[in-house]
């Protein structure tokens, strides 16, 4: 049996207008056509009137024997009468014809063709006859006009049936539309209406029951459809509650647990804190009856425990370090997502160590794409980790895998400063003690010979060498602890540089002033560490050599910075100047000026004292200060 057919609203609508609509568009277009002919007959009744009253002209032009005139009245007569034969549609202007009107224009055509006859012929014509045969003219051109006339009486009534047809269908028309609405569209809505104030009113068992197919058919039932969604919706409105709050609650624990473990990545500073911390926090997330967390060698051949919780001290102690396939824990070619394992199906037959638990879920805490470790979940019971569950387990182990990361950074950050550090003292030492305590060596060697000589005044030179030897490296001992505790400014070098000063005036008791000029960038500290170590060392080789009453720093800052060590001590030799042992300090200078791209120079006047002079060039600073600033 065939599916019956269903109509849509649209299409209802349109089958029961267009018959309307389109008898009251033939209805019009016929009222039209009529109108149109009745104003084409209108012109001929008009045109034949002219015709009648051109015929008395001629006549009378005839009786009054105006000659002259009557060829162009004769041409105007017959251009008007093809006029009506023919018709003109511009105008609008045609003959109604009909057998009548055939029959009585044919008949003033042929009376048109006699009458013109005897006007052209040359025998006179009396007055009387011209009247006779002009009133007979006349007589058959006022019997066209009145079978004209009849033809469009006919056509009048015509046009008066048609318009009562028109109203008749609009009228019939908009009843049935009016009906149609209220049955199709007005009734289904109010249907609606009511059932939708039903249920806003609570009443969630309203219903439509719409038998239509069409589209109020279609909203009857997906409203019904809704209301009872909502009915179902509401009845288990308290079971959708509490799924709600434990879906919320779950979403709560999870964030919380993120954060517990973030913050205690950013407190933990060993991993063994890291490690104890993690395990006893993911136990309590898991709700897991034991935990181990494992870390792995380069090679990920072995695996040794760092950290755990609840484990039976036997299986502690037996799994201290456990070899890559040994057991289900420590593989490395497992997949990378959390494993679920039950222990008691494991083959040939389950660990001794762990035979107590029943399921064993395995997190590998991998960094990138390196394993680093994993973290084993022991359970007494049967279980599977929801898909939830999985993901924040393995979120929290790739937040310890960064937390292992940055602590390893740090272990190599700390192990370079050290390293620095002390690379920074043997340089001192070598640049400073290292070369005096060369110099007592050969000293000694000197001794030796002058003892083996036994010359008194050789032993008594060399004993003066060997003490002023030992003072100066004394000194050089009590400068390295200056230096040492000695801070720069990361913002302005003028405090460190005052600090110094201070210390030189008090160790030597000479004088000394600062003198800062302009404003300049300021300097990166590692270079400031390296430019007071050269004040110092020049401060030191006026302490020892200058026998100076008063030194002087001069800073300049603008276009470049500008260090300049003045005394007014005897000055020496130049051309002693760096190649002398005894000014090993100046070559200290001009090494440590070499490592931070500056140069030094060192002007002595004899018997005026001593410049020594540091230029900083800009590209070994300026960008680097920049930064700083821009911090």
């Amino acid at each position: 049996m065939s599916e019956r057919k269903h109509w849509s609203l649209g299409t209802k609508l349109f089958l029961i207008a267009t018959p309307f609509g389109l008898l009251t568009l033939a209805a019009i277009v016929l009222t039209l056509w009529v109108s149109w002919q009745l104003e084409g007959g209108a012109a001929a009744v008009n045109e034949a009137g002219r015709l009648r009253m051109q015929t008395y002209r001629l006549a009378l032009s005839l009786a009054s024997g105006d000659a002259a005139s009557l060829p162009e009245k004769v041409d105007a007569f017959e251009r008007d009468l093809a006029l009506m034969r023919n018709g003109d549609p511009a105008r609008p202007l045609f003959m109604p014809w009909d057998d009548t009107v055939r029959a009585r224009f044919a008949a003033v055509e042929r009376d048109w063709t006699l009458f013109k006859g005897l006007w052209k012929s040359a025998a006179p014509m009396d007055a009387s006859r011209l009247r006779e045969q002009t009133a007979g003219f006349a007589a058959h051109i006022e019997n066209l006009v009145e079978s004209i006339e009849g033809h469009m009486a006919r056509w009048t009534g015509y046009l008066q049936l048609l318009q009562t047809t028109v109203l008749g269908l609009a009228v019939v028309g908009m009843a049935t539309l009016i009906l149609t609405g209220y049955r199709f569209v007005l009734e289904p809505v109010a249907q609606l209406k009511e059932a939708m104030r039903r249920v806003q009113a609570g009443d969630f068992g309203t219903r439509v029951h719409s038998s239509s197919r069409d589209e109020f058919g279609m909203l009857a039932a997906g409203f019904d459809d809704l209301a009872t969604h909502l009915e179902s919706m509401y009845h288990n409105l308290e079971a959708k509650v509490l799924e709600k709050t434990s879906e919320l609650h779950e979403k709560r624990e999870r964030l919380q647990a993120l954060y517990d473990i973030t913050a205690l990545r950013e407190r933990s500073t060993t991993l063994e804190e890291l490690a104890t911390g993690f395990t006893q926090r993911v136990m309590q997330i898991a709700h897991a009856d034991a935990i181990a967390l494992r870390w792995s060698d380069e090679g990920n051949q072995r695996y040794f425990l760092l950290a755990s919780q609840g484990l039976p001290q036997e299986m502690v102690e037996a799994e201290q370090c456990i070899v890559r396939g040994d057991c289900a824990c420590g593989d490395a070619s497992a997949p990378t997502a959390a494993r679920v394992i039950p222990i008691r199906t494991l083959v040939p037959e389950p660990p001794r160590h762990c035979a107590n638990f029943r399921t064993l879920v395995t997190i590998p805490v991998r960094f990138h794409d390196r394993t680093m470790g994993e973290v084993d979940l022991f359970y007494d019971a049967e279980i599977e980790p929801t898909p939830s569950e999985r993901s924040l387990l393995e979120a929290l182990t790739a937040t310890l895998a960064t937390a292992m990361e940055n602590l390893r950074l740090d272990c190599l950050a700390k192990e370079a400063a050290v390293s620095h550090e002390r690379n920074l003292l043997a340089r001192e030492l070598h640049d400073s003690i290292a070369q005096s305590l060369a110099f007592l060596k050969f000293q000694v060697q000197m001794m030796h010979d002058a003892l083996s000589s036994n010359n008194p005044q050789r032993i008594e030179s060399v004993l003066g060498e060997i003490d002023a030897g030992v003072r100066e490296c004394y000194g050089d001992v009590r400068e390295l602890l200056v230096h040492f505790r000695t801070r720069t400014n990361e913002e302005d070098i003028e405090t460190a540089l005052q600090t110094t000063l201070r210390k030189f005036q008090h160790q030597s008791g000479v004088k000394a002033s600062l003198q800062m000029k302009g404003h300049g960038i300021p300097i990166r500290p590692d270079i400031q560490v390296q430019v007071l170590h050269i004040v110092q060392e020049a401060l030191s080789n006026v302490r020892k050599h200058a026998c100076a009453t008063q030194v002087w720093l001069d800073v300049q800052q603008h276009p470049h910075w500008r260090f300049e060590v003045r005394d007014d001590g005897g000055g020496f030799a130049p051309e002693r100047g760096l190649d002398s042992e005894t000014h090993v300090g100046m070559r200290i200078m001009a090494e440590r000026a070499e490592r931070i791209g500056a140069s030094v120079a060192v002007t002595p006047t004899i018997g005026r004292g001593t410049s020594v002079v540091l230029d900083l060039h800009a590209g070994a600073y300026v960008e680097p200060a920049v930064e700083g600033l821009a911090r």
